[in-house]
């Protein structure tokens, strides 16, 4: 009997210099990868991960196909050995598209295009729109929902971006709004808040000229229909059609990525299953066992860890 598996893909914030360079040594499936991320996007974004500098890997427009491609080679090795057991996929933000060329919504190459443009429309809108975001860590003794609200009355926009974990929550917006929210958030209970080094005010109604791009681009895109359901940000339902995909991609632009209620629909859907990240680091890992304790979880974004995963699933067969 097989082990069901779970992959998940990072998003931004996870990328640091030299994630993937092992793998590019070690595989020629995860060199061909990065070949392709490279041709496609025209640019040596390889040698940008593998050595940097930090500061031009962590642009928006670098980090978002860098963490693909990452995502990507390591899918690339472990296909052949693991595919048959992969059950379903979600990614974080800029991961649900990595999550999508897992499920073959979108070849390697057209998913790198499409994700560059991504990065370079909500690193555009930052500068036009210039905005801030948050992380704020610990239970409330209000809901951030009607922080925010009252924040953005006082203040200025600001909105819940990612619902990370019951304890983790980010926040998005107008930078007023922002540092007020943060001061309620303090008031009501927070450990803490930590503005967020980014280049504008993502999963927010200032990302919505960014959304109307991304949609051209998707719209301009061969989609086709997904081998496995993927859970989108937006509601954490399971997303089976080309269209449909479509939609929540762009509405995941502008919207609060819903990843609690993404591993609660996967941790009921899939409860005995190996829940694999894929890519850089292993936050998601950390989330997972937040939201539910009970998964079995293993990060997967190393020449050890996936010679670690291959050894644990030639076990279970």
């Amino acid at each position: 009997m097989t082990m069901d598996i779970v992959v998940l893909m990072p998003g931004q914030g996870s990328q640091r210099v030299g994630m993937g360079k092992d793998l590019y040594e070690a595989f020629p499936a995860a060199r061909e990868a990065y070949r392709v991320v490279d041709d496609a996007i025209g640019t040596a974004l390889s040698t940008l991960a593998f050595e940097g500098p930090a500061d031009e890997l962590t642009r928006t427009l670098n980090a978002q196909p860098a963490l693909l491609a990452h995502s990507a080679a390591v899918w690339a090795v472990v296909r052949e050995a693991l595919g048959t057991s992969v059950r379903a996929a979600a990614g974080h933000s800029l991961g649900e598209f990595s999550a999508y060329h897992l499920a073959g919504l979108f070849e390697l190459a057209e998913a790198a295009r499409i994700v560059r443009r991504r990065g370079t429309l909500m690193y555009e809108q930052g500068l036009a729109r210039p905005g801030a975001m948050a992380a704020v860590l610990g239970v409330l003794t209000s809901s951030i929902d009607a922080i925010c609200a009252q924040a953005t009355a006082e203040r200025g926009l600001v909105v819940p971006a990612n619902y990370n974990s019951p304890e983790q929550v980010v926040i998005s917006g107008e930078v007023a709004g922002v540092e007020r929210a943060m001061e309620l958030c303090k008031e009501a209970g927070a450990k803490r808040c930590l503005p967020l080094p980014v280049s504008g005010a993502f999963h927010s109604p200032l990302m919505l000229a960014a959304a109307s791009g991304l949609d051209d681009a998707l719209g301009a895109a061969a989609l086709h229909s997904p081998r496995i359901p993927v859970i989108a940000n937006v509601n954490a339902e399971a997303v089976e059609t080309p269209a449909r995909a479509r939609e929540l991609l762009v509405q995941q632009i502008t919207a609060p990525v819903q990843w609690t209620r993404v591993m609660q629909t996967l941790a009921a859907s899939y409860p005995d299953a190996l829940f694999v990240e894929m890519g850089t680091g292993s936050v998601l890992s950390g989330l997972a066992r937040r939201i539910a304790p009970h998964i079995k979880t293993a990060a997967c974004g190393t020449v050890a860890e996936i010679e670690q995963l291959l050894q644990l699933v030639s076990r279970d067969v």
